[in-house]
């Protein structure tokens, strides 16, 4: 029996990695849980699950769902950061889910290889930001970090039980998002509604702005570099429109090994969840033979300059990724209420790497002041118009 925490178990991952906790009840259990304003979904999981602790955003939320929950409902309930920390590190949990979206779920996660549990990693701005510090972290305390993302899955899956000596590179498999195809004529029209649209994935808002831009590519990109300790001469985007192939990995001999799936998230949390055991999901295997055929091509970084601005962050290093994470939240919440057209999210993000003081090996506190730094300058960007349609 596996005890987990869940951290944003209302948000996609969240709600996936429950599903499967409900079906094998035998293999796992939930000890604590965390959301940011989402009542009554959470409201819902602990009457499932009933966690020993759960941890919410603020005061006014925390007494919104315990007015929401039955009386006599035991469950403690945490607030703020001192509540996710708290969540993320508690003593009964054998394993930390990080499924937080964005910058928020780093000190947690942190929090959480300190108290030696292992991680299952889908927060991907954890290691974005702060890599060096989270892998040191990681191999000091013996703990596992095991990838989330159905691409990373792919490549420690295609990874295992191979000499790494004989490694030659990882190629990335990137779906393109909904506008791969659109001219870049009509970017500036592109509303978040139709952003929003997906062609293969259920996924979050933000994730799935992320994916229309590619920025969530260059994420990965970053993230790939400290989860496999590549350089960065050792990562290949490709698109690959079906994303039937999750990514893949070449070895030196010209050898490259594949991993396949449906596109659902549910086998790679089960993977990082039941290492190195495998679940039996019972999902259905794509129909290759029904298949018009499995394509790739190169991505666009004129068309998607977030990609290349991805690249360019992990290239300098020290706090550009992380002031790049910043900016980018910034612009993407921008888009999304309205306030900012696509095109402008990497405008913004771009206008506010240029102008940033790099640190080159920075501390915790250094990361937590570049991403605070980042916010107000890419706002203070905005407001002079910078992106704008």
């Amino acid at each position: 029996m596996k005890r987990l925490a869940v951290l944003g178990s209302t948000g996609s991952i969240g709600c996936n990695t429950l599903d499967i906790v409900a079906r094998f009840p035998e293999k796992f259990q939930i000890k604590t849980l965390t959301a940011r304003t989402s009542v009554d979904r959470l409201a819902d999981q602990i009457a499932i699950h009933r966690p020993e602790l759960v941890a919410v955003h603020d005061s006014a939320t925390a007494r919104r769902l315990r007015q929401r929950l039955p009386a006599g409902q035991a469950v403690e309930i945490m607030t703020g950061a001192e509540g996710y920390r708290a969540a993320a590190a508690f003593d009964g949990a054998d394993m930390t889910v990080g499924a937080m979206v964005g910058a928020a779920g780093l000190e947690p996660t942190l929090a959480a290889i300190a108290a030696g549990k292992d991680i299952a990693l889908a927060n991907k701005e954890t290691l974005v930001m702060a890599g060096a510090l989270v892998t040191a972290a990681v191999a000091e305390k013996g703990v596992r970090l095991l990838p989330i993302d159905s691409e990373h899955s792919a490549i420690f899956q295609c990874l295992h039980g191979h000499r790494r000596r004989d490694l030659d590179k990882v190629l990335l498999t990137a779906s393109g998002g909904p506008f791969f195809d659109t001219p870049a004529a009509e970017f500036g029209s592109i509303t978040p509604a139709r952003a929003l649209k997906h062609p293969n994935w259920s996924m979050g808002a933000k994730i799935t702005i992320d994916s229309a831009t590619l920025m969530n590519k260059g994420l990965e990109v970053i993230e790939a570099k400290w989860l496999f300790g590549l350089a960065m001469d050792q990562i290949q985007v490709i698109v690959h429109p079906q994303s039937i192939i999750h990514s893949m990995v070449a070895y030196c001999d010209g050898s490259i090994l594949a991993q396949m799936g449906i596109p659902d998230m549910q086998q790679a949390i089960a993977y990082a969840l039941s290492y190195p055991q495998r679940i039996a999901l019972k999902q259905p295997l794509p129909d290759l033979a029904q298949m018009a055929g499995l394509t790739f091509r190169d991505p666009d970084t004129r068309r998607f300059p977030c990609l290349q601005l991805a690249f360019d962050a992990c290239a300098a290093g020290g706090t550009m990724p992380a002031v790049m994470n910043a900016a980018n939240e910034v612009a993407v919440e921008a888009f999304l209420n309205g306030h900012l057209s696509f095109t402008g999210i990497a405008a913004i993000v771009d206008a506010t790497m240029s102008v940033h003081t790099l640190s080159g090996s920075p501390d915790l506190d250094t990361i937590v002041h570049a991403d605070a730094w980042a916010r107000r300058t890419a706002a203070d960007q905005m407001a002079k118009g910078v992106g704008a349609s």
